[in-house]
């Protein structure tokens, strides 16, 4: 399925007449993904389950094992695509971030990929990086380190949404896939607010726009050229009160807000960003029904949606749409190739990765009690209280949407519980490379840091160290949720001067804890992956600890 370039899509676009009577179809398979970021092996811990509707869990991920059942999809539908809803690479385990993700775009190659719509996380190393990965060759500093060369992503990497400052496109809009006798327009936008996800200088010379006023249009420069059956990759999604795979008990949100207005023309939506599963129905602004679906993350679920196009007018016919999501189990023989590939990087990191760098008693989840505290988060913001001491360092404070995956006391089924912890597991909890920055800020700007962990799209509760204490009423009014805070058990003086510690990202404003920013007398500490290693290092049989340091108001 060739993608068809801008120019001779608009030559090609001829005028379709309409007819009341349906006309022969094609059936088409759209099978997407999102949010991969690099677990090429399959992943641990809860980041390796899925949900099932009755609240219980089956092993899912593993590209050797998503290799193989997309094979097997794509070989029940003659006529199919393969498409991604971002955060491919960036966040990654240590076996493809060690070659700056090489391994995960060859397997993407491997897979098949026909677009994919770019997120927050391919720009994590920048944008100048991501040409890099489109268009191939050695990186600039470490150069080609996995194999001899590397030739870039064989499909493109969308967003609509994103143009440089002089308002040129900074990426393609779409890609048109011709499948079988039919034409399909592959939309790619981002989420808005990107910036607030990355470090500035990520994106500097870049802004990004409205994901609705893109898709639109996109959608009607599509329709103008002839290409009708429409789908829209968006690397922004809602929240979900539980539920199995295909469930929509969404909480709504940005991606709801999104599908409801965006142009009828679109025919279906894959979302991500959220790593939730969630397959659903909204309306379109025509009243008319539209499928929009997720499939949680790390390669766990495949979002397959079977799109009848009549043939005559080129459109799909929305009422024929079936989707579900696929569970990437690890009950199938693994892909031969894509085994191959992951034997490769796993041997060529193996060095690295499986240096013991300290003993656990227990599994440290990242996943909060109902207070939002988590026993890996008290840890790693322990750590990073630790590594900054010399700093004057009372309170540290971490992010966590940094905190990418458990560390477990097992971390196979062969592996007897012996609770070591290597070097790959812990680059897997913290694979930013964000460097600790220590600050001052006033008791009262403290106080407004944690009244910013609400916000208009998402609560994000961050992780304390154990020297900050306080209690929240989530009922009470946004900015006034928060009392009794302490540090070191002493009640906090809305005007004196504390010493704090946050990575980078937080320190710029990141995530939308903007009061980080007025943050005074900066002095630099140790990357966040070196704190963690070296608290794991000097705290042998580090144990779980008590889920006391946020309190919830009755």
């Amino acid at each position: 399925m060739a993608a068809i370039g801008t120019a001779a899509l608009v030559a090609a676009a001829l005028p379709v007449s309409a007819s009341a009577q349906p006309g022969p179809t094609t059936e088409v398979r759209l099978i997407a993904f999102n949010d991969l970021h690099g677990n090429l092996e399959p992943p641990a811990g809860s980041s390796g389950k899925v949900t099932l509707p009755d609240g219980g869990t089956v092993d899912a991920g593993g590209a050797a094992f998503l290799a193989t059942h997309v094979a097997r999809l794509r070989a029940e539908k003659s006529d199919s695509l393969v498409l991604s809803a971002g955060d491919n690479i960036g966040a990654s385990p240590v076996n493809s971030a060690l070659f700056h993700d090489e391994p995960t775009v060859e397997f993407l190659n491997e897979l098949g990929v026909a677009a994919a719509v770019v997120g927050n996380h391919e720009f994590d190393e920048g944008y100048a990086e991501l040409q890099r990965v489109q268009s191939g060759g050695c990186h600039p500093a470490d150069g080609c380190q996995f194999r001899d060369s590397f030739g870039g992503a064989d499909f493109p990497y969308l967003g609509a949404n994103v143009a440089f400052d002089d308002g040129r496109p900074a990426l393609a809009p779409f890609s048109v896939e011709r499948v079988g006798e039919v034409r399909i327009g592959i939309i790619g936008v981002t989420l808005e607010d990107l910036p607030a996800m990355v470090t500035p200088e990520a994106i500097k010379g870049l802004k990004f726009g409205d994901e609705v006023e893109a898709i639109n249009r996109t959608a009607d420069l599509l329709d103008s050229a002839g290409v009708k059956a429409q789908v829209v990759l968006l690397h922004q999604g809602d929240n979900t009160e539980g539920g199995g795979p295909d469930d929509c008990r969404v909480t709504p949100g940005p991606a709801t807000e999104i599908a409801t207005n965006a142009s009828p023309k679109v025919d279906l939506v894959f979302t991500g960003h959220s790593h939730q599963q969630y397959n659903c129905v909204i309306d379109d602004p025509a009243g008319n029904p539209r499928t929009v679906l997720q499939g949680a993350s790390y390669g766990r679920l495949l979002s397959v949606a079977d799109l009848t196009i009549d043939q005559q007018t080129k459109d799909v016919v929305r009422p024929a749409t079936k989707a579900h999501n696929e569970i990437v189990t690890r009950d199938v023989p693994p892909d031969p190739a894509a085994q191959k590939l992951i034997d490769e990087a796993a041997g060529k990191a193996r060095p690295i990765a499986n240096r013991q760098v300290g003993t656990i008693t227990a599994d440290l989840l990242r996943e909060p009690v109902p207070s939002g505290e988590s026993a890996l988060g008290d840890v790693l913001a322990d750590a990073q209280l630790e590594a900054t001491a010399g700093n004057g360092a009372q309170v540290a404070i971490t992010n966590p949407g940094g905190i990418r995956t458990d560390l477990v006391h097992a971390s196979s089924p062969e592996d007897e519980g012996d609770g070591v912890v290597t070097y790959g597991e812990a680059y897997a909890v913290q694979p930013f490379g964000n460097v600790m920055q220590t600050m001052t800020l006033t008791g009262a700007q403290l106080k407004n840091v944690l009244e910013q962990q609400w916000q208009p799209n998402a609560t994000r509760i961050l992780q304390v160290s154990s020297t900050l204490r306080y209690i929240y009423s989530a009922s009470a009014p946004v900015g006034s949720k928060v009392s009794d805070i302490t540090i070191a058990g002493r009640p906090v003086d809305p005007n004196a001067p504390y010493r704090v510690s946050v990575n980078n990202f937080l320190a710029s404003g990141g995530d939308g804890f903007t009061e980080f920013a007025a943050g005074t007398e900066i002095a630099g500490g140790p990357v966040d992956l070196d704190a963690l290693v070296g608290y794991l290092g000097a705290h042998a049989g580090l144990a779980p600890p008590p889920a006391d340091r946020i309190a919830v108001a009755p």
